[in-house]
């Protein structure tokens, strides 16, 4: 798994339950949870990491799967990558599906989980986005068979942290059984890490657009007020019809809620952007026109 010698001998629990994971952590309090690896692995081999002990989580298998529950999917968090860019998942949850397949080459789709994509909170992580439009909540397994849930963003933004020996067990995502999307764009040709990413969700029983974008800050970021102004604009009741003016216009709202201009100096004038955020910004608003456009074709 690593092409570097290891400087310690390494402890290594392998349970077969979420309970008996929770309780190996509980135990030893400096182990390291570990999944696919693909994240970990990468920051032992470059020597920012060395784990005392780990516990290997790919023997359970209630995480490694989903069920239905009270119009919600549950999903596992030992779901990889590739079982969610599957045809029966992507049916479920499309914009989920999209990002799994986006989310690197083969042997990375193969390894990753949702719940590593979640736990690592890279910027760059393709499934937060659409975690976040999703509105998404993760159940946290505790010590003593104990269970809470909190929302995916709470968890992003570090207002809800991970505590002492807790695992992210489930991931809890509605069924809004309508048009998703999951855009990216790469600084290369082919599977590679996001520069930029928009996720579009259309909930039409609340006739409301949601829409994250994400790998541009630490944290996936929600353009509320952009949702909320296009959503009073789409003819919910004629096949959500909506005029390519208010998609453009849409796009732009977006970008510049993520990437604002600068504030103004003391004498009031006002510096341009640099030539790269500019970029970024347009890329962000190409990316946001274009998502809301699929999910309404």
């Amino acid at each position: 798994m690593t092409t570097h010698a290891p400087q310690t001998a390494q402890a290594v629990t392998l349970p077969v339950s979420l309970d008996e994971a929770v309780a190996a952590l509980s135990a030893m309090p400096t182990a390291v949870p570990v999944a696919g690896g693909t994240d970990l692995m990468a920051a032992v081999n470059s020597g920012q990491l060395r784990p005392a002990a780990l516990v290997g989580l790919g023997r359970i298998t209630e995480i490694r799967g989903w069920q239905y529950q009270d119009g919600h999917a549950l999903l596992g968090a030992g779901l990889t990558h590739a079982r969610m860019g599957r045809p029966d998942f992507a049916a479920l949850i499309p914009a989920l599906a999209a990002a799994a397949r986006a989310a690197g080459p083969p042997q990375i789709r193969n390894a990753g989980t949702l719940g590593g994509n979640i736990a690592s909170a890279a910027p760059t992580g393709d499934a937060l986005p659409v975690l976040a439009a999703l509105e998404a909540t993760l159940i946290i397994a505790g010590p003593g068979g104990t269970r809470r849930e909190i929302p995916v963003s709470h968890l992003l933004a570090g207002v809800d942290m991970l505590r002492g020996g807790e695992l992210i067990g489930y991931v809890r995502v509605p069924l809004l059984h309508a048009p998703q999307v999951f855009l990216k764009a790469t600084g290369r040709t082919g599977p590679g890490r996001a520069i930029a990413s928009v996720a579009v969700v259309l909930d039409p029983a609340r006739r409301g657009v949601r829409c994250a974008v994400g790998a541009i800050a630490p944290m996936p970021l929600r353009p509320l007020d952009a949702e909320a102004w296009v959503a009073q604009l789409i003819d919910w009741d004629n096949n959500r019809a909506i005029v390519p003016e208010a998609l453009h216009a849409f796009g732009e709202y977006v970008a510049a809620a993520c990437i604002p201009d600068p504030v103004p100096a003391e004498d009031g004038t006002l510096a341009p952007l640099p030539p790269a955020v500019l970029h970024l910004r347009r890329t962000v608003a190409a990316l946001a026109r274009r998502a809301l456009g699929r999910a309404l074709s």
